[in-house]
């Protein structure tokens, strides 16, 4: 049974309901929605979503994800013009924009993420763009497309400790991820990165993860939150973190040197992503 402090708030309301006329009319996926997010209820009233882009067929199996596997549709040619119409419409400060892994892609989709990035630039130009990214298998040179494409953050989640990368991410890597953070912060973009608790790991471990990140991977924005178990397929919950040892590891991590971080129990990637953001970038 989940504790107390993790009773999210159920979808509903006009804001709701509109953000899913708007994404169903363009032909767009929310990470929201294909992930099961529970705060899909705080975010979409407070007129926040995270696009996802390239489809809602992921050709990654990672244990802890409830995004459908298997052999994705080929991308949308007009779905960087419709990510951009929509973000327009939107009128927001600060947007996150993700993908699915398309290791099927040649380019792992980064000509793709790039001219989203481009499109979204042109039509949002007041806005400030974050975007969470596959690994790309490490390619530098989709990578550096991406990064030149100039969004204003670069988040790639580490998702869990060095030992259970195996058992959550099976097909990625955890010194790979580090070197993607690495690059892109080297490229002078903000490095953002997160990961979850509550798999199975040590205080000794997170701890070993939060210096990994910042002296190897040279990120300056954190995100701890709890993980959940979506699915009945999903990886189960080894334990719940209380609020006070959230409070723990957030203080660890500043100590650790990362300047921004957000460590809660319902804290995702980009759960109140624009608060972080504004933020940091005010002062850089």
């Amino acid at each position: 049974m989940k504790p107390l402090w993790l009773k999210a708030k159920i979808p509903a309301g006009a804001h709701y309901h509109g953000l899913k006329k708007l994404f169903r009319d363009l032909n767009l996926h929310t990470v929201c929605e294909e992930a099961q997010c529970p705060n899909i209820g705080d975010c979409w009233d407070r007129k926040t979503a995270t696009v996802m882009i390239m489809g809602d067929t992921c050709t990654r199996s990672c244990g802890f994800c409830a995004v459908n596997t298997g052999r994705p549709k080929p991308l949308d040619a007009h779905e960087p013009q419709n990510v951009a119409q929509a973000l327009a419409q939107l009128n927001l400060q600060h947007v996150v924009i993700t993908s699915v892994d398309r290791d099927d892609l040649s380019d792992g989709g980064s000509h793709h993420f790039a001219q989203t990035i481009q499109e979204v630039k042109k039509a949002c130009p007041h806005m400030t763009l974050e975007v969470l990214i596959p690994d790309f298998k490490g390619q530098q040179e989709d990578l550096a497309r991406v990064f030149a494409a100039g969004p204003d953050i670069l988040n790639h989640n580490l998702e869990t400790v060095a030992r259970l990368q195996k058992q959550v991410r099976p097909q990625a890597h955890y010194e790979r991820s580090l070197k993607v953070l690495s690059l892109a912060a080297e490229a002078g973009l903000v490095a953002k990165s997160g990961i979850m608790v509550g798999l199975g790991e040590t205080f000794d471990e997170v701890e070993q993860t939060l210096c990994d990140l910042y002296q190897k991977g040279k990120i300056s924005i954190l995100t701890v939150g709890q993980y959940l178990q979506p699915t009945l397929n999903n990886l189960v919950v080894e334990r719940f973190y209380s609020p006070q040892e959230f409070a723990k590891i957030r203080q660890m991590a500043l100590n650790i040197g990362i300047p921004e971080v957000a460590s809660s129990p319902f804290v995702r990637s980009s759960y109140h992503a624009d608060e972080s953001a504004i933020k940091l970038l005010a002062h850089g």
